[in-house]
This record gives structure tokens, C-alpha cells and sequence, in this order.
């Protein structure tokens, strides 16, 4: 259920989509050209506070509901989805730190991501082991003070922008069991950034390897201070990261059905604006509700997660919802324009090419389903 928001949370939002609607949206097509992650507009959120909303004040966050902060990365999606998805990533590495480090930890590495001063990422995947991430072949031995990290992590979004990693890696044996969390800065030595990835779209949100050589990361960077408890940490982010991206599909799918809407009550064939056809009109109802769907099952999950509940499953089912209704949304925004819609004319195309990557991202939909049916059923297999 849907709450009606406290008035200083409404006036947040309000204030987002002011700034999304005049600073985001206008850049949007130039950011995305240049292939560039808009950090200019990543230090502006840092500088409205809006970079810790989830966390503690004593931390240097807001203390806001998760909830609320997923309004504001919906909003900020619908103007740039690099830029939302930016926020929902840099909250997500920071998440892992923040909520299984040692108080010492928090108080050393969390707040400079809370307030912004460093951009956040998060490293689990290998060119490897995608979906079978307990597969992972990065190793971190032991070596004194420092533990010496070597392998590769693949599909790291915001990879070489980042200031600050949260990394996975294998301290153990086979499986998750030996898996640990590391903190890892950009300037460590021993870590390099490969050229960013090529990707059909949201070009101006970089995806990079990064390939550990003998990198001596200190041991008062292992997450929490024991080792082989990094799948676990890894896991419980992805809760909160999948509701993120439910909130960034949600957003796209906002921003298709406003451009389809707008085109088609203007745009007129046979002497009435297109939009008074029952084919174009029933193809924006269904836009329109898949659209409310995808928020309402993304904001019951967040209200969940605010009261202390385990959302593994109905995070998995937001981030399958959304995405899935946001590819048919964007697809059918394309089809509302007709041929301006396949062209760079119009922004639709690149909300299509975006959808797909949703769908991938944190998870495929097809884990996503295996994560439900195993919760549905109980079974581990």
C-alpha cells in the first residue's frame, strides 16, 4: 500500500522532479552522445544531500525511508537512467559496507560515500561465472597486513569512475562459504581498469573489468573483519539493488509513456490526433497501468523492507515485473510513433535499447524466477 508521504518527503520529491525536469532531462541526449557518466550531475545530488537518503545521520545520510529514496531514483531515471541507475548502484556497494561493517569500518569508509564525496560501485561478477556467481575464480590470499587479490571482475557498472569498490573475492574453499567482501579504492595498486565495454545502450553509464595483479589491499578492508562472509553480503545487497532497478525501469517506462502520450495527441491522421484511435488508445491504457503496476509492486516491497521484512522474493518479483513490463512499454512507445519512433528524433529508441539492459542487470529475469520459484517452493535446486 501506498501512503500518502510526510510533507518534508513530498517537498523532496518535488524538488527532484524540478531538478530532473530542468537540469537532467536537457543533458540527457548529450550525455548519453558522449558516452560520458554524468558526475557533474552526481555532485550536484551529492550536494542536495540526496546521495545518503537510506542511511543514518550518523553516517552523514538522511534517515529517509527506502521507500522514498526509490521515488527518487524512479524520478531521476525518467530524466537519465545513468543517472538513476548511478544513484541505485552507488547505493547498493554502499549498502554492503554500511550494514556488515565493523563500527570502526563505518566510521573510516562509509561517509564519504553517504554524502557523495566518492562515487560508489559494486564488483561480484566474472567473465566466468555471471548467474553462478559462488563460481568466482578471483582469489585473496592472506600476506600479513595485506591480503594480495588476482583475477578478473567482469560488468562492473561504473567501472573506472568509481572511487570506491566493494569487491568480492574467494579467501576459501569451493562455493560461497569462501567468499569474502573487500573495500577497494581506484588508486590501489595492483588494480586496472579495461576499456569500457560496448554496449547497445546506456551509454553514458561506463561497464568496465577490473583485473586484480598481486594488488596488496590492507586487511582492515575486509568487510565486517571475518572472512568467508562475503556471498552473504553480496546477496543481501542484491535485495536492495533489484528494488532499484525495478525503480529505474519504472522511470523509463514513465518517460516512453509520456513521450507516446504527448506524440499521439498531437500527431494527426485522417483530420483527429492519433491518440482518439482505439488501437493507439488501448495500446496507452495498457502502457499506463503496467507502468502503476511496476511502481505499486516496487513500493510495497520497499514499505516491506522499511518494517524490518525479509523481500528477497518480492524484490525479485518487482525487479522481474518492472523490467519485463518496461521492454514491452518502451517497445510499444517506439510503435505509437511509428517510423519517427526508430528514429534519434525522438527519445523512445533509447528507452527501448535501455529496457533490454534492465532485464539483465543485478540478475537476468530468469534468475530472478529461479529465486522466486525456490522461495515459492522451498527447494534448493
Amino acid at each position: 500500500m501506498i501512503h500518502r508521504l510526510p510533507e518534508e518527503q513530498q517537498a523532496l520529491l518535488e524538488l527532484v522532479e524540478g531538478f530532473t525536469r530542468e537540469a537532467v532531462a536537457p543533458q540527457a541526449s548529450q550525455y548519453e552522445q558522449a558516452h560520458e557518466f554524468p558526475r557533474p550531475l552526481f555532485d550536484q545530488l551529492a550536494r542536495m544531500d540526496l546521495t545518503g537518503l537510506p542511511f543514518g545521520e550518523d553516517v552523514g545520510g538522511s534517515g529517509l525511508p527506502f521507500a522514498t529514496y526509490l521515488m527518487v531514483v524512479e524520478e531521476l531515471s525518467r530524466g537519465l537512467l545513468a543517472l538513476g541507475l548511478g544513484l541505485s548502484v552507488h547505493t547498493l556497494s554502499t549498502w554492503g559496507i554500511e550494514a556488515h561493517a565493523t563500527s570502526e569500518q563505518r566510521g573510516r569508509l562509509v561517509p564519504d560515500l553517504v554524502t557523495g564525496r566518492m562515487l560508489g560501485a559494486y564488483s561480484l561478477s566474472e567473465p566466468g561465472s555471471g548467474s553462478d556467481a559462488a563460481a568466482m575464480t578471483t582469489v585473496a590470499r592472506r600476506d600479513g597486513e595485506v591480503y594480495r587479490l588476482d583475477g578478473v571482475k567482469a560488468w562492473v557498472t561504473h567501472g573506472g569512475i568509481a572511487d570506491r569498490y566493494l569487491v568480492m573475492a574467494r579467501t576459501g574453499g569451493e562455493g560461497a562459504r569462501g567468499i569474502s567482501a573487500f573495500v577497494v579504492d581506484a588508486d590501489q595498486p595492483g588494480l586496472t581498469v579495461a576499456a569500457p565495454e560496448q554496449k547497445m545502450g546506456m551509454w553514458a553509464s561506463p561497464t568496465a573489468q577490473l583485473v586484480f595483479d598481486d594488488a596488496p589491499v590492507p586487511a582492515d578492508r575486509l568487510v565486517g573483519g571475518e572472512e568467508g562472509t562475503g556471498f552473504r553480503i553480496a546477496m543481501a545487497s542484491l535485495d536492495g539493488g533489484r528494488l532499484g532497478i525495478a525503480a529505474c525501469a519504472t522511470g523509463v517506462a514513465q518517460a516512453a509513456l509520456d513521450t507516446a502520450l504527448a506524440y499521439a495527441r498531437e500527431r494527426e491522421q485522417f483530420g483527429q490526433p492519433i491518440a482518439s484511435f482505439q488501437g493507439v488508445s488501448f495500446m496507452l491504457a495498457d502502457m499506463a497501468t503496467r507502468t502503476e503496476a511496476s511502481r505499486t509492486l516496487y513500493q510495497s516491497a520497499a514499505d516491506r523492507r522499511d518494517h524490518g521484512y525479509d523481500v528477497s522474493k518480492v524484490a525479485a518479483m518487482s525487479k522481474l515485473f518492472a523490467t519485463d513490463a518496461t521492454m514491452q512499454t518502451t517497445t510499444d512507445a517506439v510503435q505509437v510513433l511509428g517510423g519517427y519512433g526508430y528514429t534519434t528524433d525522438f527519445p523512445v529508441e533509447r528507452y527501448m535499447r535501455e529496457a533490454k539492459v534492465l532485464q539483465i542487470v543485478e540478475g537476468t529475469n530468469q534468475i530472478q524466477r529461479l529465486v522466486i520459484g525456490r522461495k515459492l517452493t522451498g527447494s534448493r535446486g
